[in-house]
């Protein structure tokens, strides 16, 4: 009965340690091996899944301007909802864009997240 026992303990002891083994082992730049590169390949295309970010502000257009944009196309920007939409609104006019967050109208994560898609344009 002990022994099945401490070959479980075995097993899960190998389990355990398999990852913490693989992060241990890191090739030195100047001397991977061919062998090393495939799991690369398999990796390289998420960094590249994970930048549609910016190229999809460009596709959309122009900037939206926080001084005239409705309440509708406020909401579509990310972590912007109806009531940061609303209190954008209602803190109109601004002079620049860095208001949102000067003024508390928006906190500082959210102003990052919109900071690329948005604009205070000035009355003529």
């Amino acid at each position: 009965m002990r022994m099945s026992h401490l070959g479980a303990l075995v097993a899960l002891g190998s389990l355990l340690a398999a990852p913490v083994l693989a992060q241990t082992a890191a090739p030195d730049a100047g001397t991977s091996s061919p062998a090393a590169k495939p799991p690369m390949t398999g990796t390289a295309p998420a960094p590249s899944a994970a930048r549609p970010a910016p190229s999809a502000t460009s596709s959309t257009g122009a900037l939206i301007d926080i001084n005239t944009a409705p309440k509708d196309q406020l909401d579509k920007l990310p972590q912007i909802g109806e009531a940061r939409a609303d209190a954008i609104i209602k803190g109109r006019p601004y002079r620049a864009k860095n208001e949102l967050v000067d003024k508390k109208i928006i906190p500082q994560n959210a102003y990052d997240a919109i900071k690329d898609r948005i604009i205070a344009h000035q009355k003529s």
